[in-house]
């Protein structure tokens, strides 16, 4: 199976007609056998989310309306993807068939759906159904050989809703090996079976993950994912208006960056990848010839930062206690409190009587602080972001703290952490000083 690739594009990428066939071009372009990881057309998921919400509601007039408009949609979408009259009326089958099973489902009985998480993970997973079987038509209406492979058919999470990558690479290797005759092969994003055979979803990164599942299980070349930016950027373009594509990335490199805030990337797409070595291509749907990111497990030989990204939703918590003094054991009690409650901590400080942590998470932060409180006093402070700067080996540039200060010498920093990663420094400060912040940091570090 070595030697395949995996093509994932996003929902703005198959969000309209046009773009489909931008696709079907690319994929033609491209030699070799692949995968194609198509995610539901952009906003139908959220659509289908706010029809479930007013099923769960009770909301019949609600669910009618969402059911119409997204109906009116697909139907005008289906019209001008196809041009062969025989193909018009295969998609407005398509079309017809998906939203009399929505029309069913919301004439049930009144209240039954909210009493049926299974039937609202089945809605969930028709957006991903209904854009690869559009696209697989519109394949064969331009004479483009293709196969459907079903994601239900080898995609599957355990009782904790982790991927079952060994499972899925037993299913999917005898699936392969009988469309050998075709190297286009579309399948879902997104979707999958779990422990009870029911159809579910990965949730966390979606068809980003789905994508690097597939190919750590079959061994791929190369992971593409295809967005409509330009690769991953040394900034926040959204709040920074002078931003930079990144040509490479290593795994860890791209890990900590996706994990404290680069929207292109889920976290947890890099794992299966990394795992086998597998390079990730990030790359733009609207800009085929810009070079994009490669993530790959080859680390540059300069020594200095790539980039800055930026996780809000923080809460810092500090534990003051006299306790600590030359006292071992202290810190597990501390940690013991957040594994109580399943809290993952992102960044900690201490000092001689006291420690800092924080959390994205404050869910079960009452809880927690109840238990700290036989610890020490206990202070909190909300809306914090975290901004992590990502490079190569920075623990051996001498000057890359002092030019981090001094570029944010007018900003308040709450908390910093450095040394526990050779890739990242994060400092902590209020999130209404996290624009000023990018922007001196892009200045800085960047020149720009």
């Amino acid at each position: 199976m070595t030697g395949m690739i995996v093509m994932k594009f996003g929902g703005t990428s198959v969000g309209k007609p046009e773009r489909m066939r931008t696709i079907a071009g690319l994929l033609q372009q491209t030699p070799g056998r692949k995968i194609v990881v198509l995610s539901a057309l952009s906003g139908t998921t959220n659509a289908l989310v706010r029809l479930g919400d007013a099923l769960v509601a009770n909301k019949p007039q609600d669910a009618a309306k969402e059911i119409e408009a997204l109906e009116d949609h697909y139907r005008k979408f289906t019209d001008d993807l196809y041009v062969i009259d025989a193909f018009k009326a295969i998609g407005q089958e398509i079309i017809s068939r998906y939203f009399s099973l929505f029309r069913l489902l919301s004439a049930g009985s009144p209240g039954s759906y909210q009493h049926d998480d299974r039937t609202y993970r089945e809605l969930l997973a028709q957006g991903e159904l209904m854009s690869t079987e559009l696209f697989y038509h519109h394949l064969q209406e331009i004479k483009v050989p293709a196969r459907l492979l079903p994601a239900l058919h080898f995609m599957s999470i355990d009782e904790n809703q982790e991927p079952e990558l060994d499972k899925i690479s037993s299913r999917i290797s005898p699936l392969l090996d009988t469309m050998q005759s075709v190297d286009i092969l579309i399948t879902q994003g997104y979707i999958c079976r779990n422990h009870l055979n029911e159809i579910d979803n990965l949730k966390r990164g979606g068809s980003d993950y789905t994508a690097s599942l597939i190919g750590a299980a079959i061994r791929a070349s190369e992971v593409q994912i295809w967005t409509d930016i330009d690769g991953m950027h040394n900034n926040d373009p959204r709040v920074v208006n002078k931003t930079i594509p990144i040509a490479a990335l290593t795994f860890d490199e791209a890990s900590e960056l996706a994990y404290f805030g680069a929207k292109i990337l889920h976290p947890s797409t890099i794992v299966p990848a990394q795992k086998y070595g597998v390079p990730v291509l990030l790359k733009n749907t609207m800009d085929e010839a810009a070079l994009g990111t490669l993530i790959s497990d080859k680390s540059s030989s300069s020594v200095g930062v790539k980039a800055i990204a930026a996780k809000d939703g923080i809460t810092a918590v500090r534990i003051r206690s006299s306790r600590m003094l030359l006292a071992y054991g202290f810190l597990r009690k501390v940690f013991e409190v957040f594994e109580k409650f399943k809290t993952p901590i992102d960044m900690i400080t201490t000092s001689e009587i006291a420690v800092s942590v924080t959390i994205d998470d404050a869910k079960n932060l009452p809880g927690i602080l109840e238990e700290l409180k036989t610890m020490g006093t206990i202070e909190t402070d909300s809306n914090q972001t975290i901004v992590c700067i990502v490079g190569n080996r920075l623990a051996e540039d001498k000057d890359v703290l002092s030019k981090v200060f001094t570029a944010l010498k007018t900003v308040p920093v709450r908390m910093v952490s450095f040394g526990g990663s050779p890739n990242n420094i994060s400092v902590l400060i209020e999130t209404k000083w996290k624009e000023k912040t990018l922007q001196l940091l892009n200045e800085g570090l960047f020149n720009l």
